[in-house]
């Protein structure tokens, strides 16, 4: 794809409760991988991924993702206010179109997190993007039913690492024509987009757990 350039739109940072990952070291690492833009999408937290993208303007999409009363999770890009965790899913799809979002939809046909696809075809007609490649998602297959939602339903395709770690950082990925760092100018590009990546080894769980663990300990 000539003047293309790839985007991570999943990753967590230091901002999660799960992560330890120093934002500045997760650009380092993108730049490294022949990521150009990642979307920071901390668990229900925004305000770290606003400030590396005030910081940063050309590499960050500022972005949310947050755990809905259903128990699955739903990601706001380009979003300016945070949205409270337990706030129901078609609720926080109205928040993020009002504030000027995109909405997208992470891992639909995860367990737990996706739900294991119980509420895919409800929410993809809400939704802007379907994630049909998440690097983190174990086993890698549980990816092909949301290429399929996405198929299915005409909608945009994303991909991102879901990186808890700095190293994970780049392992999902979609490669878009090269575009200005706006939420309009996103979709346009995503329109021709190619998802790519790689599947994690189950290890990288475990770096979940100690963050959990190291931020439970006192100091």
């Amino acid at each position: 794809m000539r003047e293309s350039m790839r985007l991570d739109l999943h990753l967590h940072t230091r901002a999660s409760w799960d992560c330890l990952s120093d934002p500045e070291a997760i650009l380092e690492r993108a730049m490294e991988q022949g990521i150009q833009r990642v979307a920071m999408t901390d668990h229900n937290r925004l305000s770290l991924a606003l400030e590396m993208h005030r910081a940063h303007p050309e590499a960050v999409i500022p972005g949310e993702e947050v755990r809905t009363k259903e128990g699955i999770d739903l990601i706001g890009l380009y979003i300016r206010h945070e949205i409270p965790r337990g706030t129901a899913a078609e609720e926080a799809c109205r928040l993020i179109r009002e504030d000027g979002g995109i909405i997208y939809l992470p891992h639909p046909y995860a367990p737990g997190k996706g739900g294991s696809g119980r509420y895919a075809e409800a929410l993809v007609p809400l939704v802007d993007v379907v994630e049909v490649f998440n690097a983190r998602l174990h086993p890698g297959r549980l990816n092909l039913p949301a290429r399929d939602l996405a198929l299915a339903h005409q909608k945009l395709q994303g991909a991102g690492s879901d990186a808890h770690t700095v190293r994970e950082v780049g392992g999902g990925w979609v490669e878009v024509p090269r575009h200005e760092n706006r939420p309009e100018a996103l979709l346009v590009a995503l329109s021709r987009g190619k998802p790519g990546g790689t599947t994690t080894p189950y290890w990288v769980h475990l770096a979940s757990t100690w963050a959990k663990i190291r931020k439970a300990l006192p100091g």
